[in-house]
């Protein structure tokens, strides 16, 4: 019955096949080059400026000076589904391992709780502001070395679209869009594409353990993860080609209706 007609049919008409498109974000906001929120705007023929920011976001914090510590950045809402929890369990790895971990987000009152007595446990390595303030959010973009989303399930994201933009090396779950939008230094070759960041999966404490020592150790290969970050950097993240997938998408609904 013509009706009737609704997404289910034209999804049945695209060649059978469930397709998702990606997220984008508004580069003219998220953009070092311009950036009135960070401490020095940078790109990636500037990179080498961008150590100013770290510095900036370890002093804004209170973590201690320290550039060759692997500083780890979450913006987030604190909860279960975004696995804040699993990250909780892996404090003795980033302590152990020499990083550092600052964090900016609000949710669950015990996550909430929880993060802010390890804070306290661990003045100087590990920051912890609950609640949300956008220009410390860009900062965390643009200072910290890698940006963590642990997500237990994630249609798409966005955090980590802006560490690409940044230069922060993304460390995500293998799940929706988190899985699509980062390609991991071990399936680069597969991918068909250069490597942008790492990805750990299931989701489990064990598995965010083994990323957080992969990246822990390119980040000490300093030509290793340069390149990390100018691939990120070098990715679209804008909602260009978003936007024409969207056309195409509706172009089909008007087709398939008219006949």
């Amino acid at each position: 019955m013509r009706g009737a007609w609704g997404w289910a049919d034209l999804l049945r008409e695209r060649s059978k096949v469930l397709s998702g498109i990606l997220n984008g974000i508004d580069t003219s906001v998220w953009n070092p080059e311009t950036d009135p929120h960070i401490a020095a705007r940078f790109s990636a023929k500037e990179l080498e400026s961008r150590a100013a920011n770290k510095a900036a976001l370890q002093r804004r914090l209170g973590l201690d000076l320290c550039p060759d510590a692997l500083l780890l950045g979450v913006i987030s809402r604190l909860s279960w589904q975004k696995g804040l929890d699993l990250l909780l369990e892996n404090v003795p790895t980033i302590v152990n391992e020499g990083m550092q971990f600052a964090l900016l987000g609000s949710g669950d009152s015990d996550l909430q709780d929880r993060y802010q007595a390890v804070s306290k446990a661990n003045v100087g390595r590990i920051a912890v502001l609950i609640g949300y303030d956008e220009a410390l959010a860009h900062l965390i973009q643009a200072g910290a070395d890698a940006l963590v989303v642990p997500s237990r399930f994630e249609p798409c994201g966005l955090t980590q679209l802006c560490a690409l933009r940044y230069g922060a090396v993304p460390i995500v779950s293998r799940v929706g869009g988190l899985a699509d939008t980062v390609i991991d230094v071990e399936e680069a070759d597969i991918a068909g594409g250069a490597a942008t960041g790492f990805k750990f999966g299931p989701g489990t404490d064990e598995t965010l353990a083994g990323a957080l020592r992969r990246a822990s150790n390119s980040f000490h290969d300093k030509q290793a993860w340069r390149k990390l970050q100018l691939n990120g950097m070098s990715t679209d993240v804008s909602w260009r080609n978003r936007a024409s997938q969207y056309a195409a998408l509706y172009h089909d609904a008007v087709a398939i209706r008219r006949n």
